[in-house]
């Protein structure tokens, strides 16, 4: 089941903002100011396209989606797969597997196995899936850097867009009466940065490095199992050491659509996070 915590979390702190305001006897119409908008909006984007690349900015819509709707890594259904394939090679050895892989949807898992099937030298499979490893953090780690550098210029152009107005509200001290409002619209551009950055920016950005890292998780406890059952280790025990990965009160119940391995069939491997 999909849990969107990350839009909920985002529109409860809007709301919250915007109630508090109400209640400070703020006018939210008042809180909107094209200019100001127009300044840290187009500054932000505009200084993270240089600090980034513009390849980096069209993947944005598509890190969105992954930040809004992904759903967690399933460590529980992927040790209940592999300590099911260590079961059958355990039973009618390593090529048995062979047949499995077709019904294996993880790309990773497959390719492990894959190996081990072909007789590969051990080190070489670790080496070559750490590998896979370390390149897909170090992928998830530039996917995240636009909304990093965002969430760190947006304060900033918020500034700059106050700063602006307030060089205008100077420029026209000879009309008191539009002092009040003046001052209150070059603030605007502050509370646009800041909060943008804070409310918006920034949780994509951990969001994302949140599931990176529980993708990594999932490819070291799947790299462990491929290694364990290339080396004949009894299913108990490989299970014992997979588990370790899980948290306590997950364990020992596989999650929801995992189909554990029964005598001479195999299960479909839960997709990774993101």
């Amino acid at each position: 089941m999909k849990k969107a915590t990350t839009p909920i979390g985002i529109a409860f702190a809007f709301a919250a903002m915007a109630i508090g305001a109400t209640l400070e006897g703020s006018k939210l119409p008042a809180f909107f100011n094209l200019p100001a908008l127009m300044i840290v909006l187009g500054g932000t984007f505009g200084v993270t396209v240089a600090g980034t690349s513009l390849e980096r900015i069209k993947a944005i819509p598509k890190l969105f989606k992954t930040a809004f709707v992904a759903e967690r890594a399933q460590l529980t259904a992927r040790v209940s797969l592999l300590v099911g394939l260590s079961e059958r090679a355990r039973r009618d050895g390593l090529l048995a597997l062979d047949g499995s892989l077709g019904e294996i949807d993880d790309d990773f898992t497959r390719k492990g196995l894959q190996l081990v099937v072909d007789g590969t030298d051990p080190d070489l499979v670790a080496e070559t899936l750490e590998t896979e490893i370390d390149a897909m953090a170090g992928r998830h780690s530039a996917a995240t850097a636009p909304f990093e550098k965002a969430g760190g210029f947006a304060p900033t152009m918020g500034i700059i867009g106050t700063v602006m107005g307030l060089v205008h509200v100077l420029e026209n001290l000879s009309a008191p009466e539009t002092l009040g409002p003046a001052i209150s619209g070059a603030f605007i551009a502050t509370l646009y940065g800041v909060g943008s950055a804070n409310l918006f920016l920034l949780p994509i950005a951990n969001r994302l490095k949140a599931l990176s890292a529980e993708e990594v998780t999932l490819r070291t406890v799947t790299l462990e199992g491929i290694l364990g059952i290339q080396a004949g280790e009894n299913p108990r025990v490989l299970a014992e050491k997979l588990e370790s990965y899980v948290a306590p009160a997950e364990r020992g119940a596989p999650d929801a659509g995992a189909v554990p391995v029964a005598e001479g069939a195999s299960s479909p491997a839960t997709a990774g996070a993101v």
